[in-house]
């Protein structure tokens, strides 16, 4: 009988046997659907992400080829423009966007443009999309709000339920459309009503055009269309936002993998639990004349049939939690990016690929624990003393490995200039924590077990101990899970406090004005008239480029009044009040340049040094100037530039300013929403471009707050399967310590006392666990603070400890440490002692 045939009998007989123990075969499957869960779901989060950016067109319509707009952010086009490039037969859609506020505060991004334009160039789903589409309403001018099924449901509406969401003031209907048009998150209206609706009448954002690019450049070239001082730019198929987002995207996937190795130690422990519990079956196996080789053969055959259900499990999973995690990724893509992302859709790829990565490492982790299984005598395999003589070996080659890895990581640390540099450093960093863990166990336990008072509590810690090496691996998840958690803490808790900190230097005006460049005249006349001695702070933008060498980045350059410049101005460098005022002088004088410290990381540069300011990518006449300092810009990672006023003028930007803020309103912040609502009403503004301060902070940090959000849910999500992965170790140790309990039971040691030793014996190796932790994720989150943000986002981040967060998640911890030897317990005091006495000789 061949080795083939052999092996499938022993996987039948493997079969019959957990019909028998389902918790083994649980316990390994749980691992492997945890970890793939949490992989695929992050994979395909970001996958549906950066699909969004490549295909994400205009509302209705394919993609535009080129766009046309103003110079500066919130600055508009006249509309007349649409109508002459029509003249002209160019393919073309006008689009209005802004953010507007619902009664109830939300703020939604709202986009406008000719829908029956767009319904022209959407031919190919016509059909599915005028079966839904109220076309009557929409051309009668009815105030109607356009949304993805999606994005409806989202929203709270329910299918067959009529839905309306008031704006401005006016109640508009809801109306859903497939998710196929490319709707995204956006709430779509006909041009007609959103111009109003966003105080834009006869103006658009910008100009969509379709076609081949390089005919309609040469088309516009040929014309003659007043286009000086207008932006066109092409279509890069979401290269921009790809490029953009890949510090975010890369943050996930390291978050992604780590639940992913933390699912794989609860997966590896399962499987030396059952081949703990199946070496009698084994030994029978090989006395009825099965080889050595078929054996093995059985062993991966199993292996690979778990990691078959196991992945199709988790797949499954993966995706209801991609469902959940999209809509976060979603606001801070929007928040930080302006991204917009189009509905999700599943990949069997993913399946492949995660079943494929599980595979690779099943094999990698378990093939040495069958080879050592098959090859071990019998006699050695039934040894306790020739066993734990092995785990202690191991577990100082372990140590020794990860102590090399730690001085490693210290050597590279001063030579990790990037990113993705980082990242790897920090992985270094999370392979060696573990692997220092199961030595310091064994060495704490050893030095507590003299200083414990004889009797049973000193044979609880002496078997504590004992227990190291079974208890080992979901130690290790657990470990992982906290270094994770406290490093994102202090991340998340460090940005917090400096954000504040920075807010409150750089908010130093009352109220905030954003009334676009062709209101700033009548404001200005309005508040000559009814505001003449408040303080007024301008601020003017528009986009450039600045050149390093042969590096072109575009940038948002600013340019503030002289008070707003001194005062406002939150420095990286110069250090020290002289040197700052030395270059708000030279920046004042038009001798130098601010820049912010993204833009600054991004070209390698210093104070000092030189650049180039260009009116295009091309930089051919550029005017040099020199870098004054360097400021803090927290919530931005695009380059920004400061500079006076003197060399705006000198660079022929736009004249009206961007922005008014207003100082020295008395009467507290009723006075200053009175005043904000009198502005709006007199100048028919949208309440959005009116801010307070309290407004600005308030919007900032819940901005923060749900920019963060993602990766806390994928922290605490690290956290939940490393408990679950304790509650199954736990229980497995449990049940294969029924004979050794029962006979201290039979000793006369009563039950009560029994529970309190387990129960402490377990709090013991997770209490020192957390105490590893504590610093161990302190130098996880120094390395994620001044490393990994720094390089991918620009943001430096003094580092704020909060302790008393850290000791939540260690009461955390042994609260599911209590949970998980409370359950196991109460089973086993529910069978009789000769039945527990009885595990001993089977």
């Amino acid at each position: 009988m061949n080795d083939w045939h052999l092996g499938w009998r022993a996987l039948r007989v493997y079969l019959a046997h957990y019909r028998q123990a389902p918790l083994q075969a649980g316990a390994i499957l749980l691992g492997i659907v945890l970890a793939v869960t949490l992989l695929i779901g992050v994979k395909a989060t970001n996958d549906n992400a950066i699909n969004s950016y490549q295909h994400a067109g205009e509302a209705l319509a394919q993609q535009a080829s080129l766009f046309i707009s103003a110079s500066g952010r919130d600055a508009t086009l006249d509309e007349s423009l649409y109508f002459a490039l029509k003249r002209q037969g160019v393919t073309a859609l006008p689009v209005v966007s802004g953010t507007m506020e619902d009664a109830e505060g939300r703020k939604w991004q709202i986009d406008g443009s000719d829908i029956v334009a767009a319904l022209r160039s959407f031919q190919h789903q016509r059909p599915a999309i005028d079966a839904e589409l109220p076309l009557a309403a929409l051309l009668s001018g009815r105030p109607l709000i356009l949304v993805s099924r999606s994005q409806y449901r989202a929203m709270g509406f329910t299918d067959n339920a009529p839905a309306q969401l008031s704006l401005g003031g006016q109640l508009l209907q809801v109306k859903s459309l497939p998710d196929s048009v490319n709707l995204g998150n956006r709430l779509y209206l006909d041009i007609s009503v959103a111009q109003p609706l966003l105080q834009l009448s006869g103006r658009l954002s910008y100009i969509a055009l379709f076609g081949d690019a390089a005919q309609l450049k040469q088309q516009l070239a040929q014309s003659e269309l007043p286009l000086a001082g207008l932006q066109i730019t092409e279509q890069d198929q979401g290269k921009a936002l790809t490029d953009l987002t890949h510090s975010f995207h890369l943050n996930l996937n390291a978050m992604g993998m780590l639940a992913f190795l933390v699912g794989l130690f609860i997966a590896y422990n399962g499987v030396r639990y059952s081949l703990m519990k199946r070496q009698r079956l084994m030994l029978q196996l090989l006395q009825q004349g099965v080889s050595r080789r078929a054996l093995m053969l059985s062993l991966l055959l199993e292996l690979l049939l778990l990691v078959g259900i196991g992945s199709f499990m988790g797949f499954l999973l993966a995706l209801q939690l991609s469902h959940w995690l999209q809509p976060m990724v979603a606001v801070t893509l929007e928040q930080l990016y302006g991204a917009t992302l189009l509905p999700g859709n599943w990949q069997w790829s993913w399946l492949a690929q995660g079943a494929g990565l599980t595979l690779i490492a099943a094999l990698l982790a378990c093939v040495p624990l069958y080879w050592q299984l098959c090859q071990r005598s019998i006699a050695q395999g039934t040894q306790r003393f020739a066993q734990q003589q092995l785990h202690r070996r191991i577990h100082r080659r372990l140590f020794i490995a990860g102590v090399m890895l730690l001085v490693l990581t210290a050597v590279l640390y001063p030579f990790s200039r990037e990113h993705a540099q980082s990242l790897a450093l920090m992985g270094l960093l999370t392979v060696a924590m573990p692997l220092l863990l199961p030595q310091i166990l064994q060495t704490s336990l050893s030095l507590l077990t003299p200083l414990a008072p004889a009797g049973l509590p000193r044979y609880a810690i002496a078997e504590t101990r004992e227990l190291t090496a079974p208890l080992a691996l979901a130690m290790m998840a657990l470990l992982l899970a906290l270094c994770a958690n406290i490093a994102m803490n202090t991340l998340v808790g460090s940005f917090d406090q400096t954000l504040r900190n920075w807010l409150n230097t750089r908010l130093h005006a009352d109220l905030y004005i954003r009334p676009g460049s062709s209101e700033m005249s009548a404001l200005q006349r309005y508040l000559d008239a009814n505001a003449p001695k408040l303080p007024r702070y301008y601020q003017w933008q528009s986009p450039y480029y600045v050149a390093n060498g042969d590096t072109v980045l575009a940038v948002n350059l600013l340019s503030r009044d002289e008070t707003s410049i001194a005062e406002t101005t939150v420095f990286k460098q110069p250090d020290g009040q002289p040197k700052q005022h030395q270059a708000v002088q030279q920046v004042l004088a038009g001798n130098g340049i601010f820049i912010s410290e993204p833009l600054a990381l991004k070209l390698a540069v210093h104070v000092g040094d030189n650049l180039r300011l260009c009116q295009d990518s091309r930089c051919q006449h550029p005017h040099n100037t020199v870098i004054a300092g360097v400021y803090f810009d927290y919530g931005n990672p695009k380059g920004e530039a400061l500079i006076a006023q003197h060399l705006w003028q000198q660079l022929s930007l736009p004249v009206p300013p961007y922005s008014l803020a207003l100082g020295g309103i008395t009467g507290g912040q009723a006075a200053i929403d009175n005043l904000g609502q009198q502005i709006a009403q007199a100048l028919g503004l949208n309440p959005a471009q009116i801010y307070s301060q309290q407004k600005i902070r308030t919007q900032a940090l819940k901005v923060f707050n749900k920019t963060f959000s993602i990766t806390l849910v994928l922290n605490s999500l690290t956290l939940l399967v490393a408990a679950v992965g304790l509650f199954s170790a736990v229980l497995m140790l449990t049940q294969s310590r029924q004979a050794p309990l029962a006979i201290l039971r039979s000793l006369g040691v009563p039950q009560q006392q029994l529970w309190l030793m387990l129960l402490g014996q377990i709090l013991l190796a997770v209490l020192i666990t957390c105490l590893l932790a504590l610093p161990l994720g302190a130098v996880l989150g120094y390395l994620l603070i001044h490393k990994v943000t720094l390089q991918a986002f620009g943001w430096t981040i003094m580092q704020h400890w909060d302790w008393l967060a850290y000791w939540r998640v260690v009461g955390l911890s042994l609260g599911c440490c209590l949970l998980a030897v409370i359950l196991p317990l109460y089973w086993q005091s529910r069978r009789s002692m000769v039945s527990a006495l009885q595990q001993e000789v089977l």
